[in-house]
C-alpha cells in the first residue's frame, strides 16, 4: 500500500504536512532521521504511520507522563488496541504482564526513568523494536530548554536494543542543540530535516502593564473581545484555576483549566471537548498542547512570561494550524521577572536537599530497593520528583545504583559537590535564556527577526501584521456576530463515551 493511501485510511488526511512525506520516506528506506519541525505540523505522523508499514513495535521515548498518557489515550479512541505506555504510573502485576507481551504491541510508549530498569531493556531487546522514536529530542542537550539528564542514556539504550532506525523529533532547536542531539544518540549516519521556525500568520504583541490586577483587567478584555478559540498560558497549576474561575465569575463559561496533576481521564475529556468546540478557552500550564491537534486556535495568551524563547515558540505555534491569521499576546508586568527566577530556581534541587537525600541513604548499612528510597523521599518527606529525578541520575553514573537497588557504600565522597556544581552549571543556562527572552520582550525592532535569529534563521512575515513593533491592526482579529455554534451539556457520561467515540472502536 502507498504511504498517500495509507494516509488517508488509518488517519484520514488527504495530504501530507511540511516535512512529513519526506521523513516518513527516509524512514521507510532504512535512514536514521533528525527532524526539527514546527510545532503544529504533526510531528507524530512521523512515526505513527511507518508503524503500519514496519509490522515491528515502535518504542516512543517521551518526557512527560501527562503527554505519553494522553498520546496512548488518543490512540486508542481512534480505535488502535496494540498501544501501551511503560511509566511509574504502571501496576507492578500490569508492567510484569505488558513485558512477557511486548511484541504484541504496535505502539510502546516509554518514560526515559523505566529505560533504566534492566529488566524492561530486556524484554524490549526480545520484542524486536523496529524503530527507536526519541519525542521532545532537545532534552537530550543541556543547551535545550527542557534537558533532561535522564535522556543522556538514551544512544547507550538505543544500541543495547541492536540499533534499530531511530527518529530523534523536536520542535525546537538551534544549532548547538542539534549537533548535540546527534553526539549523544551516537547515531553513525543521520538525514536531517529541519525546517524554519517561522510561523508567519502568527502576530506577536508584548502587552506592558503595571500590575497583576491590570494583567488579569487585560485578559478579560482580550477574551472577551478576540476571536476564539484562544489558550491562556500560566506558569503554576494554581493559576490556571484561578483564571478559569476569574474568566467564569466574568460570564465567560465556555473555558476550563488543564493541567499535569489532573487524573487522565479528566485531562482527556476537557482536551476533546476542546478539540470539538465545546470549550473556547483553555487556561493552562505548558502540559497542555503537545500532541493536541487543533487547527482553528485564534489566539495564545501569556498570563505569564515564559522563562525561555524555545517554550514561546512552541506555545504559540499551537494557534493558526489552519493557516489563518492568529494572534500571540504575552502580557508582562516588572514583577514577572522576579517570578520567573523563583521558577528557575526551584527546577532544581537545592544543595540541601541534596545532601539530605544522600545522607539518609549513607545512613544504611544494607542495599535498598530503588522502588523504597523513592517512596520515602516522594510520599514520606516530600522531595520534588524533578529534583529526584536529577539527583538520581548521578546515583545511577556513579553505580550506585544497579538491577533497582541502591548501594549506599559505593557513593563517593565528593558527589554532593559534583552534583551542586551541575545545579550551579544548569542554573546559569537558564538565566542565560531568560536574559534571550527578556531581549525579546523589550526590543524595539521586528520581534520576529529577534525570534529567528535566536533559532539562526533570518525572515519575515508575508503577512500585514508581523508584531506590535512592526505595526499591529488588532481589530483583524477580534470577535465577529455568530462567530460560536451552542452545545448543550448531557453529562459526563454520556460526554466521555461519545468524546472518546467508544462505540467506534
Amino acid at each position: 500500500m502507498k504511504i498517500e493511501q495509507l494516509l488517508q485510511k488509518q488517519f484520514g488526511y488527504s495530504q501530507f504536512r511540511i516535512g512529513q512525506k519526506e521523513i516518513i520516506q527516509d524512514i521507510l528506506t532504512g535512514h536514521n532521521v533528525l527532524a526539527v519541525l514546527p510545532t503544529g505540523t504533526g510531528k507524530s505522523l512521523c512515526y505513527q504511520l511507518p508503524a503500519y508499514l514496519l509490522n515491528r513495535p515502535v518504542l516512543i521515548v517521551s518526557p512527560l507522563i501527562s503527554l505519553m498518557e494522553d498520546q496512548v489515550q488518543q490512540l486508542k479512541a481512534s480505535g488502535e488496541k496494540r498501544v501501551i505506555a511503560l511509566n511509574s504510573f504502571l501496576q507492578q502485576e500490569e508492567k510484569q504482564r505488558a513485558l512477557k507481551n511486548l511484541a504484541f504491541y504496535r505502539f510502546i510508549y516509554a518514560s526515559p526513568e523505566i529505560l533504566q530498569n534492566a529488566v524492561v531493556v530486556e524484554a524490549l531487546k526480545q520484542a524486536k523494536v523496529g524503530l527507536f522514536v526519541v519525542d521532545e529530542a532537545h532534552c537530550i542537550s543541556q543547551w535545550g530548554h527542557d534537558f533532561r539528564l535522564d535522556y543522556l542514556q538514551l544512544g547507550d539504550i538505543w544500541k543495547e536494543l541492536g540499533s534499530p532506525l531511530c527518529l530523534a523529533l523536536t520542535g525546537t532547536a538551534t544549532r548547538e542543540v542539534v549537533e548535540d542531539i546527534k553526539r549523544y544518540l551516537s547515531l553513525p549516519a543521520v538525514n536531517e530535516h529541519i525546517y524554519s521556525m517561522n510561523r508567519s500568520n502568527i502576530a506577536m504583541e508584548v502587552d506592558f502593564v503595571a500590575s497583576i490586577e491590570e494583567k488579569k483587567e487585560k485578559l478579560l478584555m482580550y477574551v472577551s473581545e478576540l476571536q476564539g478559540p484562544g489558550i491562556i498560558y500560566c506558569s503554576s497549576r494554581s493559576w490556571t484555576e484561578a483564571l478559569t474561575q476569574l474568566l467564569k465569575e466574568n460570564g465567560i463559561q465556555r473555558v476550563q483549566y488543564y493541567h499535569g496533576g489532573m487524573e487522565p481521564n479528566e485531562r482527556m475529556l476537557v482536551q476533546q471537548q476542546f478539540l470539538e468546540n465545546q470549550l473556547d478557552i483553555i487556561c493552562c500550564t505548558s502540559a497542555f498542547g503537545m500532541g493536541v491537534n487543533k487547527s482553528n486556535v485564534r489566539f495564545v495568551i501569556h498570563f505569564h512570561t515564559p522563562t525561555q524563547l524555545e517554550a514561546y515558540v512552541q506555545e504559540i505555534g499551537r494557534s493558526g494550524r489552519d493557516q489563518r491569521n492568529s494572534i500571540a499576546i504575552l502580557l508582562y508586568a516588572e514583577g514577572d521577572d522576579d517570578f520567573a527566577h523563583s521558577l528557575l530556581e526551584i527546577e532544581l534541587p537545592s544543595s540541601d536537599t541534596i545532601l539530605y537525600c544522600l545522607s539518609y541513604l549513607r545512613n544504611h548499612d544494607q542495599a535498598i530497593p530503588l522502588k523504597q528510597v523513592e517512596s520515602h523521599f516522594l510520599y514520606t518527606v516530600g522531595v520534588q520528583e524533578t529534583h529526584w529525578r536529577f539527583i538520581r541520575y548521578y546515583l545511577y553514573k556513579e553505580n550506585v545504583v544497579k538491577n533497582e537497588y541502591v548501594k549506599p557504600w559505593e557513593i563517593p565522597a565528593s558527589l554532593h559537590e559534583t552534583i551542586v556544581a551541575a545545579v550551579n552549571k544548569r542554573l546559569r543556562n537558564k538565566h542565560d535564556k531568560y536574559r534571550a527572552m527578556k531581549g525579546f520582550i523589550e526590543t524595539k525592532e521586528c520581534r520576529r527577526h529577534v525570534l529567528l535569529g535566536y533559532f539562526d534563521e533570518t525572515g519575515k512575515s508575508e503577512h500585514e501584521n508581523c508584531c506590535d513593533c512592526c505595526g499591529l491592526d488588532l481589530e483583524n482579529y477580534k470577535k465577529t456576530n455568530g462567530e460560536q455554534e451552542q452545545w448543550t451539556f448531557q453529562g459526563w457520561e454520556l460526554e466521555l463515551a461519545r468524546l472518546l467515540r467508544q462505540g467506534e472502536i
